[in-house]
């Protein structure tokens, strides 16, 4: 007898459901990435692995590693820490430091967040580089992104600052802002902060940049940037019930169209995906074939509900099929693996489900053996005399 691989095509009424593709969402963007937080789900991906100038964006794996050194005790929120003048010397988005300035931890912080300060990027990287210096920072930065499975991401500066090689794609951007809001959640309330007023020294640069905040769509976060060879660009992220979306985006052409898209996309996700339970735990998917046991076949089953983010419209039906290498061999414990359910909706990753055996199927004694084989043999000789016709 040869056991070789069986594919069980589904119907859709088999998973309780029908679902059809949800309408592409087409953005301007030059690079995006939207990733469903809570169930794993990429809904959409246009150029997301390509590593790009990220402007002020990089700011978050600067970010990222002060508040690792703020959980490890290496600074402290109200630890004041001195201004370099190569901190001083940088324009473009600022606190206004000088060299007389010894500024606590948690304003430069949100220096960063709110403001973008390219000046606080550089003392919080000068204080934490391993050689005292923002390039021994940028090396660090590289490494760490790195380890956090960062692969398309090179930094020379802590700030974003215009440089060649520096560079991150769209799909690092979001691994690493759904690391920050993961892994440090008593910081990323921060982000959502509107204003900041730092010494009343900087009255042109109070307000966070991010468009998404306080228009009543969930967000709460993270970071915009922009220079003249990246374009516009933001990395947001929003939530809606137990649902949060994160997102980045680049290379559009004004802050109207960062603003326009971001919102878009935030509407988007939340209004055309939604959870749907797809299987249910012990009910039956399929049934698959049973060699010389006590049974002919043995049903299959999931061991837990599979729940899915799905387009919310309803139209025809999801593909999903089962394959498992048949027919089984007895005897069949119950509970045991032996095949995997394959979904495959329009558009959206596919989803591997393992399948068990629902009962026990014992090895056949020695009338089921006898039944089985004349079975076999006389299904030999039918399709071998039909050959011959």
């Amino acid at each position: 007898m040869s056991f070789i691989p069986r594919r069980l095509l589904l119907g859709a009424a088999f998973l309780a459901l029908t679902a059809s593709a949800a309408l592409a969402f087409d953005t301007r963007a030059r690079a995006a990435f939207v990733l469903d937080q809570t169930t794993g789900t990429v809904l959409l991906a246009k150029n997301a692995d390509e590593a790009l100038p990220p402007a002020s964006m990089s700011k978050l794996m600067t970010l990222y590693i002060a508040f690792e050194a703020l959980r490890d005790g290496r600074l402290q929120r109200d630890e004041r820490l001195p201004v370099s003048a190569h901190a001083m010397s940088f324009g473009g988005s600022t606190m206004f430091l000088d060299t007389t300035d010894r500024i606590k931890v948690e304003d430069l912080l949100r220096g960063v967040i709110v403001l973008s300060g390219n000046d606080a990027c550089v003392v919080l990287a000068e204080a934490l580089s391993p050689d005292g210096t923002e390039g021994g920072f940028a090396h660090l930065m590289t490494q760490r992104a790195q380890q956090l499975g960062m692969t398309s991401s090179t930094f020379k500066n802590a700030s974003g600052w215009p440089a060649q090689g520096h560079a991150m794609s769209m799909r690092d951007l979001v691994l690493l802002a759904n690391r920050i809001i993961t892994d440090f959640p008593e910081f990323y309330p921060m982000f959502s902060e509107r204003r900041f007023e730092f010494d009343g020294r900087a009255p042109s640069n109070v307000n966070n940049r991010n468009p998404l905040l306080g228009l009543g769509i969930g967000a709460d976060g993270l970071k915009t940037g922009h220079t003249q060879e990246a374009g516009y660009g933001l990395v947001g992220s929003a939530t809606n019930g137990s649902r949060r979306v994160v997102f980045a985006i680049t290379g559009l052409d004004s802050t109207r169209a960062r603003a326009e898209e971001a919102e878009s996309i935030v509407n988007w996700a939340f209004r055309q995906f939604a959870e749907q339970t797809v299987v249910t735990k012990g009910k039956s998917v399929a049934t698959a074939e049973v060699w010389m046991g006590s049974a002919d076949e043995v049903h299959l089953v999931a061991e837990k509900d599979v729940t899915l983010l799905l387009p919310t419209m309803t139209a025809g039906g999801i593909k999903a099929e089962v394959v498992y290498t048949g027919p089984i061999e007895a005897p069949v414990t119950k509970g045991q693996k032996l095949a995997e359910l394959i979904i495959q909706p329009d558009g959206l990753p596919e989803t591997r489900v393992p399948l068990v055996a629902a009962d026990k199927v014992d090895a056949g004694g020695f009338v089921d053996r006898i039944m089985t084989v004349s079975g076999l043999l006389i299904k030999r000789f039918s399709e071998d005399a039909g050959d011959a016709m």
